[in-house]
């Protein structure tokens, strides 16, 4: 079980100096779509430069030009780029071979698929690496939570590893580890705490105990 810290509502100095206090204790940087839109992938570019032993996931959340898209993103040192779970499989495809061709990785953002299990089952077909069920700031606001959705696709995926995101912070931790994802997605409960990196330490440790 992995631990990645999502930066959504930074610039990249700001990213930079915030890795900096939690880089022990994380495996995977998030460069969020808010920071892509903002800044560009100059910031995935940045932040591999100034961390370039942590992995650097690109949050593109692509629904359409797969190939072309994750080509920039992984010209930009992404190790991993997301695409979305409602995009087309001929999109999805397209983004395994260009990965595959470059050494990366594709995460498939499960964001508002409507029939979670069966298209899960599908993509996980399609030769994807990480399959992330995800509540969205949008959901949050609403109280949801991903936690169930975690455990539908853990039934059905054979291949891709699992991975959950949305609102996680220190007291739900311990209930996302129990469904044994492959990779916890953590932000503001990182981010937003005056104590990061007691915070991003005490995650590791329980994340570490869930391997």
């Amino acid at each position: 079980m992995k631990l990645q810290l999502a930066l959504d509502l930074v610039t990249i100095p700001e990213g930079i100096e915030l890795v900096k206090e939690v880089e022990a204790y994380i495996d995977i940087v998030e460069i969020g779509t808010p920071v892509v839109i903002n800044e560009g992938l100059r910031a995935v570019k940045e932040m591999k430069e100034a961390f370039p032993n942590l992995n650097v996931l690109a949050d593109l959340k692509i629904m359409d030009a797969g190939g072309y898209e994750v080509m920039k993103a992984s010209e930009a040192g992404a190790d991993i780029i997301t695409v979305l779970g409602v995009a087309d499989d001929s999109t999805i495809r397209g983004a395994v071979e260009e990965a595959k061709k470059q050494g990366n990785e594709i995460m498939v953002d499960m964001i508002n698929v409507k029939d979670i299990e069966a298209r899960a089952k599908e993509i996980d077909a399609l030769g994807v690496d990480y399959i992330c069920v995800h509540s969205g700031y949008d959901h949050q606001a609403e109280g949801k939570n991903s936690f169930a959705d975690l455990s539908a696709i853990k039934r059905v995926v054979k291949h891709a590893k699992t991975a959950i995101a949305g609102g996680i912070k220190l007291d739900t931790l311990p209930e996302v580890i129990q469904a044994n994802p492959d990779l916890v997605i953590v932000g503001g409960g990182i981010t937003g705490q005056q104590d990061k990196k007691s915070t991003a330490s005490t995650m590791q440790q329980l994340v570490k105990q869930g391997r």
